[in-house]
């Protein structure tokens, strides 16, 4: 039985370390408050406000109790332990092997600590230098992660699109709802690095094109993120492009500018202006709180504006189709030969490397 409860108390400690660092106590509070408000009698009174609140309980309600379940096994592990029955160890022990298991199964949700990791995502890409090869590049990685969120079995909306002058996209922005969306998908900011043979020149030479992954959190609850008002620049004027019959007669595109960072967002994809405005400040709420996280600032009005040519430098994966066959991510380090699967949405081990390499980074 020493040895048992050695290991159970050893466990223990483990258990409470990693609770202590995910702030289960803290969220078992916010569900507790959030059940307490969903049993008043006025609750259902804002149908609306009442789903959002629903939806945040059932989100802490997957997180919070698996912990909770874990320490209570834990400490009557422990505390059984302690009796130095031997008639009970056998069973004991069996629990301790499951405990075990369990914790090792949670740890995983290390990994998705971020403040925002549990929340929907907005991805935008921009093709870079390239030509119609970069046009085609972003069209490629567009689909890249269509195909990673229908492995995932989560669901995407297309919030703005601007289509390439021969092929592919000049730009793509995505709405991306799913299980700790943004806390996978922030793996892939940055810039995309391609080499292939290019099929857009007659003497299917060897091109090297590069497309920018924005990464944000989104952020449609303005308590989430406050902005001032006055740091607003904020404009409107006729949808360009494919217009049909209205999309292009009414002042409905909205384009928003955070003036002390010089964030721009440009929204015309709808018909509705408010639409537009909405979508456009919960695109600008999710990049102003990524840079609040970049720069370890607490205040929005003290950020600094992303430095865009380092950026565009500042590559993260590349994909070579030619000479050879490789995916390699240059923070994590890893490699796979295999880039037609990844480009076929199979990016969980890459996800999984890089989200291994920060919590290490981070440790």
């Amino acid at each position: 039985m020493d040895d048992l409860s050695s290991q159970a108390v050893v466990l223990q400690t483990a258990v409470s370390e990693a609770a202590q660092r995910l702030a289960i106590a803290s969220l078992d509070q916010e569900l507790q408050q959030l059940q307490q408000q969903s049993q008043t009698a006025v609750f259902w009174d804002d149908n609306l406000q009442a789903q959002s609140v629903m939806k945040q309980i059932s989100k802490l309600e997957a997180r919070v109790s698996p912990w909770l379940s874990l320490q209570a096994a834990v400490n009557d592990i422990v505390e059984l332990s302690n009796l130095d029955d031997p008639q009970m160890a056998v069973e004991l022990g069996k629990q301790l092997v499951t405990a075990q298991s369990d914790f090792s199964a949670l740890k995983e949700t290390l990994k998705l600590n971020g403040p925002f990791d549990d929340y929907d995502a907005i991805v935008s890409i921009h093709a870079g230098a390239g030509g119609t090869d970069a046009q085609d590049w972003a069209a490629m990685l567009l689909r890249m992660y269509i195909r990673y969120c229908e492995k995932n079995g989560w669901s995407y909306t297309t919030l703005d699109e601007s289509s390439g002058d021969e092929a592919g996209l000049k730009s793509v922005t995505l709405d991306i709802s799913g299980s700790f969306a943004y806390g996978k998908l922030k793996s892939e900011h940055g810039v995309h690095r391609l080499v292939r043979l290019s099929p857009f020149n007659s003497d299917n030479l060897r091109q090297t094109s590069f497309a920018k992954v924005e990464v944000t959190p989104k952020i449609d609850k303005p308590d989430d993120l406050v902005i001032d008002d006055k740091e607003l620049k904020i404009d409107v004027y006729r949808s360009g492009g494919h217009g049909g019959q209205s999309v292009n007669t009414t002042d409905s595109a909205v384009r928003i500018t955070h003036l002390p960072t010089g964030l721009v967002v440009a929204i015309q994809n709808e018909r509705s202006q408010l639409q537009n405005r909405e979508t456009a400040m919960t695109i600008l709420r999710g990049r102003l709180a990524a840079l609040q996280l970049e720069q370890h600032q607490a205040a929005v009005s003290e950020l600094k504006g992303p430095n865009q040519s380092a950026e565009w430098g500042n590559q993260i994966r590349s994909y070579v189709l030619h000479p050879y066959k490789q995916v390699k991510d240059l923070r994590s380090r890893y490699e796979t030969s295999d880039p037609e699967a990844v480009l076929d949405g199979d990016l969980a081990e890459l996800v999984d490397a890089y989200l291994e390499y920060a919590l290490a980074d981070n440790s």
